[in-house]
């Protein structure tokens, strides 16, 4: 899978992340949509470094989409822990 498909997997991801994780967001959409794409590449990283699951070669393969949401609900979480004050 290329960069373009984990770009698009991570837009889904942020979004859907999102949904599971109602709430006001420091960043807004764009900040959502970042983290969900930075969550991808990192819970896709996370997924084929420790769960020995090598994910880069199907793009519908739910142990791809579920570690790209899990890393997209991580960073939201995260993020929102340490700048969820700032839109008061």
């Amino acid at each position: 899978m290329g960069i373009i498909g984990w770009i698009i997997l991570g837009l889904l991801a942020g979004g859907i992340a999102k949904v599971l994780l109602p709430g006001r967001d420091p960043g807004g959409l764009i900040g959502t949509t970042l983290i969900g794409v930075a969550g991808a590449f990192i819970g896709g990283w996370l997924s084929a470094k420790f769960l020995d699951r090598p994910i880069d070669t199907q793009f519908f393969d739910p142990a791809t989409w579920g570690s790209a949401i899990a890393g997209s609900l991580v960073l939201l979480i995260g993020y929102r822990i340490l700048f969820g004050n700032s839109r008061d």
